[in-house]
């Protein structure tokens, strides 16, 4: 079945809004009051072509036991304009007949139904009335269809003239019969896997499933079985007389396609054929016992879907087998806990929780977020980021890795990265060591650059935190309260480069360099070349101590302890 075309066709635009306004005739069924407007629909889909007022559908309500029964006229007033706006319902258009102003202002308001309004509430309806029930599928009817396209291509093929009126009259049994078949189907295996997905049946539950499967659902795809290839050879024989069929057919009986051109003919009108009378209803009937598109036809996709409910009826027995054995079940358990959950107060709920889980409650739960992710205390856990949960432990309850496991990542391109910084560094502090060495002695005269400068603060730092200091005597007064800083020394053995600081009065020695100008005031500073032997190192050592010694004779222990000072800095 499906729609006739239009003589115009409508844009893009124009189909989206259509589809936003059939949309919106849902509207109804979310809101808060929904019960209200399901009574009120109810009311109007008990009538055919007829118009009703507010104290009408007032009336009619009081008489249900729905909770709309208690609306005021004001309200149901409110309720039915409502339904107006989102297209369930329209204003009549009939004359009003009152005997009083009083009477015509009740009155003057009508109201009827649309055929979208109804089409939503019989759905509802049907949703409401059984959409838990296992539906029992209509596997008779599968050998109606067979004897019925049996007999139609008998009638077509064979010799005399065909009657239209019969062929039409098989034609519209046959269908009404498949699509009775096939919505039962549907809605079985619907209802299948909705029992497939419970993780939690009992010995009794699962007898019944056992019966369900094994019996039923065998006998069904036996018989799908049996007939699928019988239909498929009929359908084969008579495929190539189906559009002169369907031509005298219509010729036959056009009905609301061809009663009035100037229904037809209007853009915003079109005709819903009935069932067989289009090819592509014949299409979808050969699709569902025929793979015609490499994609597998229905009767395929039943075995597929009876194969998994028996895989899942097998994995039930598997988890009732080791919970027998004690291994791994604990239903009964659970279920008494929830009872005790649903009895407990608020208050003593928290508690069990704690006990149960070992958590408190979600007023004092805390998670600490990602490091790149700050999540404020107040943060409501509604708007607050998800938490992902692995696939295994969603699915399947079970924290066990499946699978391979990964291989080891290959860290070699990042240790190749370091390596080279690594040497980088060492490359820019080695270039430093040289342009201090070459700027030893007229640091006034040269700029140096940021990391030559950083290398040596570095060496002066640790020089003046290996120096000492020295008392001396005041030539005036001969007291020994002033000190002074003995020469101190450090060394960088892997740049070979050594750093000496003297303590000189009035002396000014200025930095200039990329980043700024450095200023020490009474000290001087000497950068030396590392000998590459002990001895010249010695040697080296100590001549720095005999520059450093004093007038007053004591040399020998300043050159030693200076010499013990290096140690330590080289060290």
């Amino acid at each position: 079945m499906r729609m006739e075309e239009s003589p115009q066709e409508p844009s893009p635009q124009a189909d989206r809004d259509q589809a936003w306004q059939r949309l919106t005739a849902y509207s109804y069924l979310s809101t808060p009051e929904r019960l209200d407007y399901v009574a009120i629909m109810r009311v109007f889909c008990g009538t055919l072509l007829a118009d009703l007022s507010v104290p009408d559908v007032l009336a009619q309500l009081t008489d249900s036991d729905s909770s709309a029964a208690q609306l005021s006229a004001e309200t149901l007033t409110d309720r039915l304009e409502r339904l107006v706006n989102w297209g369930n319902l329209l204003r009549s258009s009939h004359t009003v007949k009152a005997s009083s102003i009083t009477e015509y202002q009740r009155a003057r308001s009508r109201y009827q139904l649309t055929k979208l309004g109804e089409r939503i509430q019989r759905d509802a309806d049907e949703v409401l009335l059984g959409a838990d029930a296992a539906r029992e599928v209509s596997s008779e009817l599968l050998a109606l269809v067979e004897r019925g396209l049996r007999e139609l291509a008998h009638l077509v093929q064979g010799p005399g003239e065909m009657a239209p009126q019969d062929a039409l009259e098989r034609v519209s049994t046959l269908f009404v019969q498949f699509a009775e078949f096939a919505d039962s189907v549907r809605d079985f295996y619907a209802y299948l896997g909705q029992v497939l997905a419970r993780y939690d049946l009992d010995s009794a539950e699962y007898q019944g499933f056992k019966e369900l499967l094994l019996d039923y659902v065998e006998a069904i795809t036996e018989e799908v079985t049996f007939r699928a290839p019988r239909i498929a050879a009929v359908l084969s024989s008579l495929w190539p007389q189906l559009p002169d069929l369907l031509a005298r057919l219509d010729a036959h009986a056009r009905g609301l396609a061809g009663t009035s051109l100037a229904l037809a003919g209007q853009p915003e009108v079109r005709v819903q054929r009935s069932r067989g009378r289009e090819m592509a209803d014949w299409e979808g009937l050969r699709g569902w016992f025929t793979d015609v598109d490499g994609q597998g036809s229905q009767v395929d996709q039943l075995r597929d879907a009876t194969l998994r409910a028996l895989q899942s009826l097998l994995a039930n027995a598997k988890r009732m087998l080791r919970s027998a054995s004690g291994e791994m079940s604990r239903r009964k358990d659970l279920l008494r806990l929830a009872r005790w959950f649903d009895e407990a107060a608020p208050d003593d709920a928290h508690d069990i929780a704690v006990a149960a889980f070992g958590l408190y409650s979600a007023r004092h739960l805390g998670v600490p977020p990602a490091t790149d992710e700050l999540v404020p205390a107040y943060t409501s856990w509604w708007t607050g980021p998800v938490v992902e949960v692995p696939v295994a432990l969603r699915e399947r309850g079970s924290r066990a890795q499946r699978g391979r496991a990964s291989a080891v990542e290959d860290h070699s391109q990042q240790k190749q990265r370091l390596q080279q910084a690594a040497r980088d560094r060492a490359a820019a502090r080695r270039a430093a060591a040289d342009e201090l060495r070459s700027a030893s002695g007229r640091f006034a005269q040269v700029k140096l650059t940021s990391a030559a400068l950083a290398l040596l603060l570095e060496l002066l730092a640790t020089a003046l935190g290996n120096a000492q200091l020295r008392r001396i005597a005041d030539p005036e007064t001969g007291q020994t309260d002033a000190f002074t800083v003995d020469a101190a020394y450090s060394e960088d053995a892997e740049l070979g480069i050594g750093l000496t600081v003297r303590h000189l009065a009035g002396a000014q020695t200025a930095l200039h360099s990329v980043d700024g100008e450095l200023l020490l005031d009474e000290l001087e500073l000497s950068v030396e070349t590392l000998a590459t032997t002990d001895g010249a190192a010695k040697g080296a050592a100590d001549s720095r101590s005999g520059g450093a010694a004093d007038s007053t004779g004591g040399g020998a222990t300043e050159g030693a302890t200076e010499a013990s000072m290096r140690k330590v800095s080289a060290s």
